[in-house]
């Protein structure tokens, strides 16, 4: 682990606690560490895992936001996978769903492809790249107890939320999701009262 991220927060309790203060929002998770960490803070209907769309954690939060206006969204990815779908902040910018948080967990590197430095660790600033895209909520947490202020913005709903979370790059046991994409896109639809279809 490197000195700069050993001090920053542990990230598998830093989700649990997150999780259970906002137990009716829709969860998106980026690939890797995200969605094993979702997974280990327990299964949920209301789970949307992603196992292999790098890139693709932001959009499907903006787009099941705008489609499920009257539920909270919360996508929960990584720094790696938010940098390969980086331009999604300026549609997510102009769509602006009130009921959409977008939860970043930056340990500086690309964690899924050999533990490489990401941008965030090379000087890339992410929530000031979401500002200049034009989401206005934006906030850096770097202590365990800022979950609380994500969850008041889940609650609150009052406008799409950017927030980086500075974790510490130490890899915890991997507890994998489901790997069957169907049986993830069903389970999700029933909760939400959808034919599996």
């Amino acid at each position: 682990m490197s000195a700069d991220t050993a001090s920053r927060i542990d990230r598998r309790p830093f989700v649990a606690d997150l999780l259970s203060d906002v137990p009716d929002a829709l969860v998106v998770t980026g690939l890797g560490s995200p969605s094993y960490d979702v997974c280990a803070a327990g299964a949920r209907p209301r789970n949307f895992y992603l196992w292999g769309a790098m890139g693709a954690a932001t959009p499907l939060g903006l787009g099941l936001a705008l489609a499920q206006p009257d539920e909270s969204v919360v996508v929960i990815t990584g720094d790696g996978e938010q940098l390969m779908g980086i331009g999604a902040l300026g549609t997510i910018a102009v769509q602006a769903p009130p009921n959409l948080t977008i939860v970043v967990l930056d340990n500086g590197h690309f964690g899924e492809t050999g533990m490489q430095p990401s941008h965030s660790s090379l000087g890339t600033d992410l929530c000031s790249v979401a500002q200049g895209f034009g989401i206005e909520t934006t906030s850096r947490i770097d202590s365990h107890d800022g979950y609380a202020q994500i969850g008041d913005h889940v609650r609150a709903r009052r406008g799409t939320t950017f927030v980086q979370v500075l974790i510490s790059s130490a890899e915890a046991p991997r507890v994998l999701p489901p790997r069957d994409g169907t049986h993830v896109k069903n389970t999700f639809r029933a909760e939400l009262g959808f034919s599996p279809f």
